[in-house]
């Protein structure tokens, strides 16, 4: 750059600056997709329908007999394993005297990315 004259010199300097300005803005706009991406596919990923069919399943069986309600949870486990990739599991077990409620549930989803637990007196 000693050749060149003062004006010349500047034009050089703002080429350059303006060029790692760019670039920078480049890598940020890049770099906030990716976050903005991540974001929307872990709502996505959250199996809110899953848990409810779970959950109303699992309440309809606490009405069944010791023996139908094991078979329900062998079934329960088994289908989701083999079709949803989750585990889950539940008890039901009677709600401790003076409780206004009859049963405790005891509900365990986990399919890998979410695990969901929950307790309901019922």
């Amino acid at each position: 750059m000693a050749r060149l004259n003062d004006d010349a010199q500047w034009i050089v300097l703002m080429g350059f600056i303006v060029s790692f300005a760019l670039f920078f803005l480049a890598i940020v706009i890049s770099q906030s997709t990716v976050v903005g991406q991540t974001t929307a596919e872990a709502v996505l990923e959250f199996p809110k329908n899953d848990i409810v069919n779970v959950r109303s399943e699992v309440f309809s069986a606490s009405a069944l007999s010791s023996d139908n309600l094991t078979r329900v949870k062998n079934d329960i486990s088994s289908l989701s394993l083999s079709r949803k990739n989750a585990i889950v599991s539940f008890r039901i077990s009677e709600a401790p005297l003076g409780s206004p409620y009859n049963k405790t549930i005891e509900i365990h989803y986990n399919n890998g990315v979410t695990a969901y637990d929950e307790t309901t007196s019922h």
